[in-house]
């Protein structure tokens, strides 16, 4: 993988973590070899691998994600048991 390209798309997502999770499954999709959703949305060079080719997608917008909303949660209230 090209270290700029990592760079590039990391000043674009902001998360590294994020980063290699949109990366992974992207791989994951051009690697299957099949359907729409596994041929690569932007134009590569014949020798450039399907991480590089990942990176390209996410730098030119092509890749979308969402962070999901933060939800504040409670603790359940233990009902009381009835004695015997």
């Amino acid at each position: 993988m090209n270290a700029e390209l990592i760079k590039q798309a990391l000043e674009i997502v902001g998360c590294p973590n994020t980063l290699v999770n949109i990366m992974s499954r992207r791989v994951r999709q051009l690697n299957t070899g099949g359907g729409a959703f596994c041929r690569p949305l932007v134009a590569v060079a014949g020798n450039v691998g399907v991480g590089d080719t990942a990176l390209l997608e996410i730098i030119a917008g092509k890749i979308g994600w969402e962070v999901p909303a933060l939800e504040k949660t409670t603790r359940p209230v233990a009902r009381k048991r009835k004695k015997a």
